[in-house]
C-alpha cells in the first residue's frame, strides 16, 4: 500500500523537493508557441480562452475579476495535465498547494467583503423570510458553511486527482503477470481511463475557477 501511494511522495532531497519545480515546465513549453508561433496549439488555448470568457461573462459582476480566475483555470489545467505524463509529480494531489491556493483567496474574498461590504455580508448570514425563531441557527449554519469552503474546494480538487492516479497505479501493477489476451483488455481499459483523466483534469480546474467566482459574488 506504501508503494503505491509512493507516487505522490513530493520528497526527493534533504533539503528541498525538486518536485515540485514540474510547476514550471508547462510555462517553458507554452510561451514560444503561445506569443510567437500562431498554431493550433495557440488556436486551442485561445478557444479555451473565450470559452472561460463567456462563462465568467454571466457570474462576475465585476469585469476586472476575469483575468484572475482565467489565470487560475490556465494554472490548475497545466499542472493536471502534467501530472498525466510519467514520472512526472502532480503537484494538484497535494493539499499543501490545494489548500494554500483556495485559503489565499477565500481570506481575501472575505477581508474584502468584510471591509468594504459589511452590512451586505452581516445580512447574507440570514436568508430572506427566514423565521425568527431560526435565524440563530440559520447564522451559525452559514457561518460553518462559509468557513468550510476551503477545505471543500482543496479536498475536492486533490481527492479527484489521487484516485484516477491510484486507479492507473493498481491497474498497471497486475500486467505483467497476465497472459497476452488479459494484457490487451488491461490497455484498453487504462486508454480509457486515461481518456477520462485528461477531462477530469479540465473539469477539476473548471469547477475550481467556478466556485471561486460564485464565492466572490457574495462579497
Amino acid at each position: 500500500m506504501m508503494s503505491i501511494f509512493s507516487i505522490f511522495d513530493p520528497m526527493n532531497s534533504s533539503f528541498f523537493s525538486l518536485n515540485w519545480l514540474m510547476m514550471m515546465i508547462p510555462i517553458l513549453f507554452l510561451m514560444n508557441n503561445y506569443w510567437l508561433i500562431f498554431s493550433r496549439w495557440s488556436m486551442l488555448l485561445m478557444k479555451m480562452f473565450l470559452f472561460i470568457n463567456n462563462e465568467l461573462n454571466i457570474i462576475l459582476k465585476m469585469k476586472i475579476f476575469k483575468i484572475k480566475f482565467v489565470s487560475i483555470f490556465f494554472m490548475i489545467t497545466l499542472i493536471n495535465f502534467m501530472g498525466l505524463f510519467s514520472f512526472v509529480f502532480t503537484s494538484s494531489s497535494h493539499m499543501t498547494m490545494n489548500f494554500s491556493l483556495a485559503l489565499t483567496f477565500w481570506v481575501s474574498f472575505m477581508l474584502m467583503g468584510w471591509i468594504f461590504n459589511f452590512n451586505h455580508m452581516l445580512a447574507h448570514q440570514v436568508p430572506l423570510g427566514t423565521p425568527n425563531i431560526l435565524m440563530p441557527f440559520m447564522v451559525l449554519i452559514e457561518l460553518i458553511s462559509n468557513l468550510i469552503r476551503p477545505g471543500t474546494l482543496s479536498i475536492r480538487l486533490t481527492a479527484n486527482m489521487i484516485a484516477g492516479h491510484l486507479l492507473l497505479t493498481l491497474i498497471s501493477n497486475n500486467g505483467n503477470k497476465l497472459m497476452f489476451l488479459f494484457s490487451a483488455i488491461l490497455i484498453l481499459m487504462q486508454t480509457l481511463l486515461m481518456m477520462l483523466e485528461l477531462s477530469v483534469a479540465f473539469i477539476q480546474a473548471y469547477v475550481f475557477m467556478i466556485l471561486l467566482s460564485l464565492y466572490s459574488q457574495e462579497i
